[in-house]
């Protein structure tokens, strides 16, 4: 089992646009092979920035999904949105 945080910072106005983009992403994310669970998470020292926290069987069906054609069509719009680009970090069970 993986965990992948996903940190983002957005351009400031465009926080409802990346939360609706977002939950259509893991609306996707859902349906896919391998996904458990996902969260989304809002700075309270920085209402722009925001760390996505999904969990997956295994890394091979995170590099699935992050081939997966329709999400790197939302995840296009997303950059578009964003102040610097998003920042992956991917963690196992130790």
């Amino acid at each position: 089992m993986v965990k992948i945080f996903i940190e983002r910072t957005t351009i400031p106005g465009n926080e409802l646009s990346l939360n609706k983009l977002l939950t259509d992403l893991r609306s996707l994310a859902m349906k896919s092979k391998g996904y458990i669970s996902g969260e989304t998470l809002r700075s309270l020292d920085d209402p722009n920035s925001f760390i996505v926290i999904s969990t997956w069987d295994s890394l091979e069906d995170w590099k699935a999904w992050e081939k997966n054609e329709e999400r790197q069509k939302i995840q296009k719009k997303i950059d578009d949105l964003l102040r610097t680009p998003s920042r992956h970090r991917i963690y196992a069970h130790y």
